[in-house]
């Protein structure tokens, strides 16, 4: 057969994969998958994957998937480890039930239902999304690593890998060049590097054909190069840090194997890997802790490839982004979580440089603006965790994975959000379909800006922020401010200007959010259903007094602060209340406990102009350093 193309060394590089550094990394991995082995594998069964279309769920379906691809990367590391014939029969057993599972396309993107009206794969017609580009590249790698023990054990094997990838993912990648994540009909977005880097990997290990393979090569550069001629030159990444590692890291990946294949960045597509590679350490809150808009998640649910930060960071030359890479190394968890993908796995253990980097303390950058997505953060004391943190949201209503969030804000206090967005819901049929704004945690009523005169913001491009500024005055603690007009945001009859300016002053450790407004005259004042109110979502405890609510929120994440933050106003002008949202969505619950609460506070006057204030200030002991 011909040599396969992948950068990792393969099992017959004894030296490297029974060196000690590696065997100490797989140490769990190979117990799990020695315990694994001569149980039943998990079972995508055709009435889980039916349910997308019966009743809206693909959790169940999904998961027996992931788990299926958990326990044969779990079971190729193994072999690596020891290629002993029942390690390499349990890998045979994995590699066959991908070769046989009638889809590998998950089915809430196949168009099987659409086009032709059924709840079952249609496997004359396989649907490349993610769910095929990830078995394509799992397999592609598994074949690169292992080859030399599948054809003794298992002849016949590798025969396989290459028939079921040509058909469902090589031949359909160039036989069709209208798929939608290539940008047609279509802005381009996070499945385009996903995909193609994962029809790169497949391509480069099991395209035996030189001209085939060059011609498919050629034609993911130009797709990856699309890809960060998409990206703002800012760096920025509207759908939020989660997708960043979905979209630019995936990209960041695809340029490894173009690299690896002899093809090198332009010139504009390296200002923007420069760019982007920032985007990670300038979302960062503190420990585990991430700035989230749109659906990314406040703290992330699995390990990421920290180590693709780093390389690159290095190839670009930003300190401060490998720094924060290197840090990730210390948490626990492991270097690698198997759920990540094989081939996030291998790359990462036989990544030298991530090998050797000794691990550092964070940069915890004091301010960063994003003007492309209208995001900005800043921090009360700048190198550490300890203090105030903030986060503005400006942008549109019609973002990628878009939340109805213009002018929302974000408070950390000690690294930990306090004041959130509740993040990204477990994925179902609706999440992207008509009534997506119907859920309660993409509504803007559950974020942080207010609804005014009874009316919420607006999903679509065109309820969008106005005149965004950021800027930090000239005093010796060097107050931060944020100000955006958010009438434009809402459809509202007569509204001019919703003026939102929230300031950090680092010296007095407060944020403070300023809302103006005027509406044109003739003024009619709004009935008791149509009042103003204004919402904070908060994490944690919650206690209510006249013009006081006092948050503490201690998740074990590994900050822990004593201290409460505590949000006052007026209470003269707006009636309090506190709505309690308990969580039943797994992926929500993970991030934030059994609860959320919504402080709503709702104004007792309508006028055609007006200012309201909240301000927010820890309150007890100043904790420990804290990273």
């Amino acid at each position: 057969m011909t040599a396969a193309l992948l950068p990792a060394p393969d099992v017959t590089d004894r030296d490297f994969w029974a060196s000690d550094r590696v065997v100490e990394a797989l140490v769990p991995t190979e117990a799990t998958a020695d315990a694994e082995r001569g149980t039943p594998w998990p079972q995508t069964l055709a009435s889980q994957y039916a349910r997308f279309f019966r009743d809206g769920d693909r959790t169940v379906y999904e998961a027996n998937v992931a788990a299926r691809h958990a326990r044969l990367t779990r079971a190729t590391l193994a072999v690596l480890l020891d290629p002993r014939t029942d390690r390499v029969d349990e890998v045979v057993d994995g590699v066959l039930l991908l070769c046989e599972q009638s889809s590998w396309c998950w089915a809430a993107h196949d168009d099987t239902n659409t086009r032709f009206g059924r709840v079952t794969p249609t496997v004359t017609e396989p649907y490349l999304d993610l769910g095929a580009g990830e078995v394509a590249a799992q397999l592609a790698w598994i074949d690169h690593l292992l080859g030399p023990v599948l054809d003794e054990r298992a002849p016949g094997v590798r025969w396989r890998i290459r028939q079921e990838t040509q058909a469902r993912v090589l031949r359909p990648f160039t036989e069709r060049r209208d798929w939608w994540w290539l940008g047609v009909d279509h802005p381009i977005m996070n499945w385009s590097p996903w995909i193609q880097g994962n029809v790169l990997a497949a391509n480069l290990a099991l395209e035996e054909d030189p001209d085939r393979r060059r011609a498919v090569t050629a034609l993911v550069a130009e797709g990856i190069a699309a890809y960060w001629a998409s990206l703002p030159a800012d760096g920025g990444v509207d759908e939020g840090y989660s997708y960043w590692w979905q979209g630019a890291a995936r990209a960041l990946e695809a340029q490894d194997l173009l690299r690896f294949a002899g093809i090198e960045p332009e010139p504009a597509a390296l200002d923007r890997i420069h760019a982007t590679v920032a985007f990670p350490h300038a979302m960062h809150l503190g420990g585990d802790w991430y700035v989230n808009v749109a659906d990314s998640v406040a703290r992330p649910l699995a390990t990421w490839p920290w180590n693709v930060v780093h390389a690159w960071a290095l190839r670009v030359g930003d300190d401060d982004a490998a720094r924060h890479a290197a840090a990730r190394r210390g948490l626990p968890g492991g270097l690698f979580d198997e759920r990540a993908s094989l081939p996030r796995a291998v790359r990462m253990l036989s990544d030298a440089a991530w090998a050797q980097a000794p691990t550092a303390a964070p940069p915890l950058v004091g301010r960063a603006h994003f003007p492309s997505t209208g995001v900005a953060v800043a921090r009360s004391a700048p190198g550490s965790a300890r203090g105030l943190a903030v986060s503005v949201k400006g942008g549109h209503n019609d973002e990628n994975h878009n939340h109805v969030d213009v002018g929302s804000v974000i408070v950390a206090l000690d690294g930990v959000p306090v004041v959130v967005d509740a993040g990204k819901p477990t994925y179902r049929a609706g999440t992207f379909g008509p009534d997506r704004y119907d859920l309660w945690m993409v509504r803007g009523d559950w974020h942080n800006v207010p609804r005014i005169r009874g009316v919420e913001q607006a999903p679509g491009e065109q309820f969008a922020a106005r005149d965004f500024e950021v800027g930090v005055d000239e005093s010796p603690a060097g107050t931060w401010h944020a100000r955006l007009d958010l009438g434009g945001a809402y459809p509202v009859d007569g509204l001019e200007h919703w003026w939102r300016e929230t300031t950090l002053d680092p010296d007095a450790e407060t944020v403070t959010v300023e809302d103006s407004w005027t509406f044109s005259a003739p003024h009619t004042p709004a009935p008791a259903a149509g009042s103003t109110a204004w919402h904070w979502l908060l994490a944690g405890d919650v206690s209510l007094t006249p013009g006081r609510a006092q948050v503490r929120f201690t998740p074990d994440s590994g900050l822990v602060t004593a201290r409460v933050l505590s949000l006052t106003w007026d209470p003269d002008a707006v009636d309090a209340e506190l709505d309690v949202r308990e969580l039943d969505d797994p992926e929500l619950s993970a991030v934030w406990g059994e609860r959320l609460t919504r402080l709503r506070l709702t104004a007792r006057t309508e006028a055609p102009s007006g200012t309201f204030r909240v301000t927010m200030r820890p309150t007890g002991s100043v904790p420990q350093e804290v990273a």
